[in-house]
């Protein structure tokens, strides 16, 4: 009964981001600011860390998760009445520079609160250990939609620092593969290639600065949770980092040759652009978590074995 019960809550939790799946199917785009994509990756993350718990859900806390379900499912649909138009109209009162990632914001906001909200009435505080994953992932999408609605192109000088950086790296590289002519000045790449020439202004964003971000979020939360010992978590999130910074030089080479080898046409690479960033990093991010698991959980068997063996008596 607490395996259906636990899979029922499960349901609960998925209702709202199903349904907007299959109602409203084409904001479901893999962009970071431009849909609900991340909605589908906070799920995963939600679904991979209550599978298989033996804690015990009663018939009384799953009906209390239900309004709120509900709720959240009004609020999708309200979306389509009316309620976007009000959202957008409003950020001018709020001095919103970009009224796009103003919009999805409210999603994440929205999305954040449900599951937290619901994890609460499953697990009280204990939801901070047992599943974090999920509600910080969409919690820390929600902050990077507020900054850059806030502090678009690189207004916000600390997280732009690192990007002329990161842009003299690709020119390198560039350079190296021999795929054409490429330059940079500060944040500004000139590309010349098989298809005319394309300048690139890049930002935090686009340079995935803001992956860095969730990546720690994310990360330090999983690592919160499990039981290994404190130098062991610090080189995980260190590494993670160095592979998120490199899963960031190769999404703006990719941007690069694709103006250098496929196409300079303004409208087809920001087709690539808009979801180039996420293909490489949300793979990345659960490839690294599964790799981690999948080491600590045969450190943890070498161990216990060692621990049950019997030494022989050589006497």
């Amino acid at each position: 009964m607490q395996n259906w019960n636990l899979m029922a809550g499960i349901g609960i939790i998925a209702s709202p981001i199903l349904f907007a799946l299959i109602v409203f199917p084409d904001t479901f785009s893999l962009s970071w600011n431009q849909g609900r994509g991340g909605f589908l990756f906070a799920l995963v993350f939600v679904v991979a860390e209550l599978v298989g718990l033996k804690i015990v859900i009663s018939k009384k806390q799953l009906i209390s998760a239900i309004p709120f379900a509900v709720l959240t499912i009004s609020y999708l649909v309200f979306l389509e009445f009316g309620l976007r138009d009000y959202i957008l109209n409003s950020a001018e009162h709020f001095n919103v520079q970009l009224i796009y990632s103003w919009t999805w914001l409210w999603d994440f906001v929205i999305m954040t609160l449900f599951i937290m909200t619901a994890l609460t009435i499953f697990f009280r505080t204990r939801w901070i250990r047992i599943a974090p994953a999920g509600p910080i992932f969409l919690g820390g999408s929600a902050i990077i939609l507020s900054l850059d609605a806030f502090f678009p192109y690189d207004s916000l000088g600390p997280l732009q620092y690192v990007v002329p950086y990161l842009v003299q790296t690709n020119v390198w590289l560039v350079t190296v593969f021999d795929l054409g002519v490429a330059t940079a000045r500060d944040n500004i790449m000139f590309l010349k290639g098989d298809y005319g020439s394309m300048v690139l202004q890049v930002f935090w964003p686009s340079a995935g600065v803001h992956s860095i971000i969730i990546y720690s979020l994310v990360m330090g939360a999983f690592l919160l949770k499990m039981n290994i010992p404190r130098h062991r978590k610090s080189i995980y999130f260190v590494l993670g980092i160095f592979g998120t910074i490199i899963v960031n030089v190769i999404r703006i080479f990719s941007l690069s040759w694709y103006a250098l080898k496929v196409t300079t046409d303004a409208q087809q690479w920001e087709e690539f652009h808009s979801v180039a960033g996420e293909i490489l990093f949300l793979p990345w991010l659960f490839i690294f978590l599964l790799l981690v698991i999948l080491i600590e959980s045969r450190r943890l068997k070498k161990l216990d074995s060692n621990s049950g063996s019997i030494p022989k008596n050589n006497s």
